[in-house]
């Protein structure tokens, strides 16, 4: 059996296996019932793994024991195994947020929290700082930011950052915005996806038009996130950002914000 190793690493990918386990699966889809003998001669997979290894896929749901002598398998239907795989993810997903919900009620969240207000109080606040690698793990530290806001938000982005925000940050906005804290977002409305997502921002956030071309995020004048690359140019893997507690800076940067700001064209109304 010749089988690209790519395709191979698309299955562990998507599927969750590991090197073994796809290879004789897609050995089993090659013949459709087999014994393990030949599935480890046609997958190349140690004779010693190949029962241990079928035992997991019929436990996964990718293949049916057939009884008799010898004990052959059969192949699932590749689409069933796709629905038999989400099924089982999803179950796993509920089980795992159900035990971190759970986790809330108990003395270690309790004993977490009063180990990191431990070490918060030992540290300076300049060395609450660091980078941040990749477009998801930003917006997790950015929505982490905004969501702890106690009085202002004040946001600087890209055209197509101000969509994202809209789209990933809306609902964070309007808890802070319940609570009283202002929010402000200047960005290049040079879109009709912009226009829209100004008008999703309506009675939560101030947004105004800049021509200007810049990516940060200021809280309540002492936290800042500020990224370091064009959006435009980077690929959402690679982006980059810096978060840093520092009053000192990130007030100086909201003054000159705030001088701009008065420039700048209202598009929307808090």
């Amino acid at each position: 059996m010749i089988v690209k190793e790519e395709f191979l690493a698309k299955l562990r990918r998507y599927f969750g296996l590991n090197l073994y386990e796809v290879k004789i699966w897609a050995a089993l889809l090659s013949r459709g019932v087999s014994t393990a003998g030949e599935l480890s001669d046609i997958a190349n997979v140690p004779r010693s793994r190949s029962y241990d290894i079928l035992e997991s896929l019929e436990k996964k749901g990718f293949v049916v024991m057939k009884l008799g002598k010898p004990i052959k398998y059969i192949a699932v239907a590749p689409k069933e195994v796709v629905e038999r795989v989400k099924k089982n993810m999803k179950q796993d997903a509920e089980e795992k947020i159900k035990r971190l919900e759970g986790l809330k009620k108990t003395d270690v969240i309790q004993e977490l929290n009063s180990l990191h207000t431990q070490g918060v109080e030992l540290i300076e606040p300049s060395d609450l700082s660091g980078s941040l690698k990749g477009r998801h793990n930003l917006y997790n530290h950015l929505e982490l930011t905004i969501r702890n806001a106690e009085k202002t938000v004040t946001i600087m982005t890209t055209t197509e950052g101000l969509v994202r925000k809209v789209e990933g940050l809306k609902p964070v906005f309007e808890q802070i915005k319940k609570r009283g804290v202002k929010i402000r977002i200047a960005a290049p409305i040079s879109s009709k996806e912009a226009e829209k997502a100004v008008k999703n921002l309506a009675g939560i956030a101030e947004v105004k038009h800049t021509s200007a071309r810049a990516r940060f995020c200021i809280v309540d004048s002492k936290e800042l996130i500020f990224m370091v690359m064009d959006d435009a140019d980077v690929h959402p893997t690679y982006d980059i950002g810096i978060w840093i507690n520092t009053p000192f800076f990130a007030k100086s940067l909201e003054d000159m914000f705030e001088l701009a700001w008065k420039a700048m064209k209202k598009k929307a109304k808090a």
